[in-house]
This record gives C-alpha cells, structure tokens and sequence, in this order.
C-alpha cells in the first residue's frame, strides 16, 4: 500500500520533475561523474560544466590517462577542486581493478578517493536502480519537514528507519529524483528545515577563506605553468599566514608539486 507521503510525493514529481542531463542517461560513468560534480555544489553550476566534462573525458579510460592539469582546467569554477583529483585518481583504480566498470556495491566504492557514503549508494541507486538508504541536503530537507516539523536537534539515526520505510524498493531512482526535486523546492519555499538537523552547519564565509586561497593558487598555476615558490607568494593578496596554510594543504594533498624551489601542478 503506497503511503500518504510517497502519493504526495508522487504528485509533486509528476508536475514538477526537473530535466537534468545525467538523469537522461543510464551509462553509470556519466552518473558518477554527475554525483561528484553535485557534492556540495548547486545543480546550476554542475549544468555549466557537466555535458563538456563528459564530451573530452567520455569513459573512466579516457579520464585516467589524463594529467590532473587537463582535468582540473575543465573543471575549475565547480569548486572545492580537490574533487578533480579524487577523479582522476578514482578513474585510474575503476580501470585497473573493476576493468572500467563503476561496481555495484557501495561498500566497494567508498574505498575510492573522495566517495563517502550517501555518493556511493546514489550512484549504484541512479546508475543500476537498486535500492538503498541515504541520506544528502534534500533528503533530510523533506524528511524533517513531514516527520519532525515540531522537533529540534535530529539526528540522521533517527531519518534512516522511515527512509527505509518509505523507499520505494521497485524504482528508488525515480523515488530519489522526487525527492530531490521536492528537497529544492522546499529550499526556495520555506524556513530552510535542515536548520533543525543536529548535522547543520552554516558554511563559512569564502571571502578570504583558506578555500579561495587555494583556489587563487590552483589558477595561477593553471595560466602560468612553473613559478618559483617566491614568486608565487608575491602574487597572492591577504594575509602570508593564510598564504602558507593553503599553500601546504596543497602540497600535502598532492594538487601542487614543488621540485627544488619550482611550484606546479600535480601530474
């Protein structure tokens, strides 16, 4: 018997689905792709790049005989860049250890760089059908909403079990896009719910962050080639101390390589 949540659900979807390019497709390269592009970052800004991305990267083979510099020029503009490392490095193992193919079990995917638990079980859930539980911003947008809307300081333990309840076990991909489309429209509508989350956090200002500075870093590179570490320096604004903090994120991270006093990027 279908609830009154997933008839309600249902309804919206049917009036109000979004036409997204990675929800055209069944290839589960192309929704891997689209799922780490959409961490943490808004749909409008993966549409910039999501459709290019795909046509010079088109398989995991292509992606990773590809130089971190090449992959990070497209995808820079996303945001929190080191994403395109966790790419190029996810694709080399996809190669070598699945012969290319995106695995089906999520506890094998969270063993790729950067794929935490909810990517993993979105990706097998869109590219394969399959069902399982996860929790993202507009999941546990909507859940709060119609099950905790008098309630403060909820925990993701307490969303799982109705997840569960409520997932629609024959077609959760489509269940998962309702959702998703719900959890946006309710961000343009209302108090934001999630507020209410004991997982919420209000993210810090980019202006002067340790993040734009990196990114500043990361540009640079990208038009100049090699720079001198000193040089380097010279070029970005703000506080040196911020500066260096970016700059050894960077270094350690393996984004940026540095070779006597000569900075570039990763290979």
């Amino acid at each position: 018997m279908t609830s009154s949540f997933n008839s309600n659900l249902s309804e919206f979807y049917k009036k109000n689905k979004r036409d997204l390019p990675w929800r055209n497709t069944r290839n589960p390269y192309n929704i891997f792709i689209s799922e780490v592009m959409l961490q943490q970052t808004q749909v409008n800004r993966v549409l910039q790049k999501y459709q290019e991305f795909i046509k010079v990267f088109p398989d995991f083979n292509t992606l990773s005989k590809n130089s971190f510099q090449q992959i990070l020029r497209l995808w820079h503009g996303l945001g929190y860049n080191r994403r395109a490392l966790y790419l190029q490095k996810s694709a080399q193992i996809v190669v070598t250890d699945f012969n290319g193919k995106v695995p089906k079990d999520p506890i094998i995917l969270q063993t790729l760089p950067g794929i935490g638990a909810a990517t993993a079980s979105s990706i097998v859930v869109f590219s394969y059908n399959i069902p399982h539980v996860f929790i993202e911003t507009n999941v546990r947008r909507v859940f709060i909403h119609h099950f905790f809307c008098d309630l403060k300081d909820i925990t993701d333990k307490q969303l799982y079990p109705l997840i569960e309840k409520e997932l629609d076990h024959k077609n959760p991909r489509e269940w998962y896009y309702a959702l998703m489309d719900y959890g946006t429209f309710l961000s343009k509508t209302i108090e934001n719910p999630n507020r209410k989350s004991r997982h919420y956090t209000k993210q810090s200002q980019f202006e002067g962050s340790i993040r734009q500075i990196r990114g500043k870093i990361l540009k640079h590179l990208l038009s100049v080639g090699k720079i001198s570490e000193a040089l380097l320096f010279e070029s970005l604004d703000g506080e040196q101390s911020k500066n260096k903090i970016a700059f050894d994120q960077l270094l350690n991270e393996g984004m940026i390589v540095k070779i006597k006093d000569t900075i570039s990027l990763s290979t």
